[in-house]
């Protein structure tokens, strides 16, 4: 019998648990006439390995650790070396999660991975330091208060970047196309996120959905009620806006889905196991009442954002335009450790109702459309008015509208840097409704086109 010191009561106890389950396992297939599974064997002398490893630490490392941290950390390897979204949660980790979730925690404000040894950021969220400090989606962070994050787990990383409310902290980004690195320091502070913004544009509804915490789905019900009640039937589609969106909580990804579609698949979350698959259908009652959508997508869109975006793209239900989002399409369960935290374990990929995986692929917009500075020249050009003798022309209405061209060219040199990009989408509803007559008469011709049922959905997904 092995044998380990006795204040290793839970490591004793687990090998000694492995030892009698193998000597079971091993008089078992000695009684059916084989020998016992090399499998096993090897098993066992993994678990020996670790023990001896463990109390060689313990006994000479050039500093005394605490066991439980040794333990811990030794069990947060093993996650986290399965994938970068793995990890284990101590209580303190699995109480800021469980906050985070409630739309309310403290930090930078940034959803960030794991990239060749150095963390990436995923999308800054907005009004937060991190968005008002100019962090890019796709920025690199390269250190972090004097200290490289190249060597450091994800989890070390985020740890240093968390700290007091009020507290400095001073970061080095790498950015693509910068001539340099970036030196910044941003103020921790109280995260509080708004997790559905919205607005009207024009004939427009724009909403605008920064993160899929519990409270996603009824600001989304909100927001189309308030953008009917102020434009009515002139109201001619939405605007949904799922750029820079790190993703959330699965049931919130599903349940905005299904306020814009009528029936078929929204997502199946396929396991190691053909019995894990599971798979989640719409429910009657389109919120939009058959309106144009267009979906805005970009880098930063991830998970639950990519989620959204496919279910919509496949259905025909919305347009997607941007650039190509993030690609995380994983599922992550957290599994509670009764007085020991939480572990947070991949346990399946997501795939669109047509049967497309989104991991490491992302979803491609139907229209790409790069971010882009917007600037008005002003052209002065020769016109019929101005010819001399013109047919019907009046001198104070041509030198009105020169004046008048003049002071609009002043007027757009003053105005922010709109967003390209958004512009392009309420161009597209626009550009809709003009050709299917009034917005009335579009959401008619819009309404949602016939999709599979989830049988024939299973059958697509299944095709290699």
């Amino acid at each position: 019998m092995r044998t380990y010191s006795f204040f290793l009561i839970p490591l004793t106890l687990l090998v000694f648990m492995a030892d009698a389950a193998f000597a079971q396992s091993e008089a078992d297939e000695r009684t059916a006439g084989t020998q016992p599974s090399a499998d096993h064997t090897d098993t066992y002398r993994q678990l020996d390995l670790f023990g001896d490893v463990f109390e060689r630490v313990r006994a000479q490392y050039v500093e005394e650790k605490a066991d439980k941290e040794l333990i811990e950390n030794a069990i947060n390897g093993m996650l986290t070396a399965l994938d970068p979204h793995s990890s284990y949660l101590d209580d303190e980790k699995f109480d800021e999660m469980q906050v985070s979730t409630r739309g309310e925690f403290g930090g930078l404000g940034i959803e960030v991975t794991l990239e060749n040894g150095v963390v990436k950021v995923v999308s800054p969220i907005d009004d937060t330091p991190a968005f008002r400090a100019g962090v890019l989606a796709g920025d690199y962070i390269v250190q972090i208060d004097d200290e490289p994050v190249m060597g450091l787990t994800l989890s070390e990383a985020v740890d240093k970047m968390r700290g007091k409310v009020g507290t400095e902290i001073d970061l080095v980004i790498s950015r693509e196309g910068a001539d340099a690195p970036i030196e910044m320091t941003l103020v921790r502070d109280i995260i509080k996120i708004h997790s559905v913004r919205h607005r009207v544009e024009g004939n427009s509804g724009y909403i605008r959905i920064t993160t899929f915490n519990q409270n996603a789905e009824d600001g989304v019900k909100k927001a189309i009620q308030e953008i009917k009640a102020e434009l009515g039937n002139k109201l001619n589609g939405y605007v949904l806006d799922l750029r820079n969106n790190p993703g959330g909580l699965l049931d919130q990804a599903i349940a905005v889905s299904d306020i814009f579609l009528d029936k078929g698949e929204i997502v199946s979350t396929r396991g190691r196991h053909e019995e894990d698959t599971k798979r989640d259908n719409a429910t009657p009652g389109d919120l939009a009442e058959g309106l144009p959508i267009v979906v805005l997508i970009n880098g930063g869109s991830a998970s639950a954002s990519e989620i959204v975006s496919g279910a919509l793209q496949d259905h025909r239900r919305g347009i997607l335009l941007g650039t190509q989002s993030f690609g995380k399409g994983s599922v992550q369960t957290v599994i509670p450790l009764p007085g020991h935290g939480a572990m947070r374990l991949t346990t399946a990929r997501y795939y669109t109702p047509s049967g497309r995986s989104i991991q490491a692929k992302g979803i491609e917009p139907d229209i790409i459309v790069e971010p882009a500075k917007i600037e008005t020249y002003d052209i002065k050009r020769l016109r019929e008015a101005n010819l001399k003798g013109a047919l019907d022309k009046k001198d104070e209405d041509v030198k009105d509208k020169d004046d008048s061209s003049a002071k609009d060219g002043d007027e757009a040199e003053e105005e922010e840097i709109q967003d390209y990009q958004l512009m392009r989408a309420l161009d597209l509803l626009n550009g809709l409704t003009l050709y299917r007559g009034s917005p009335s008469q579009a959401a008619n011709d819009n309404a949602a086109p016939e999709t599979p049922d989830s049988e024939s959905s299973a059958e697509q997904s299944a095709q290699p």
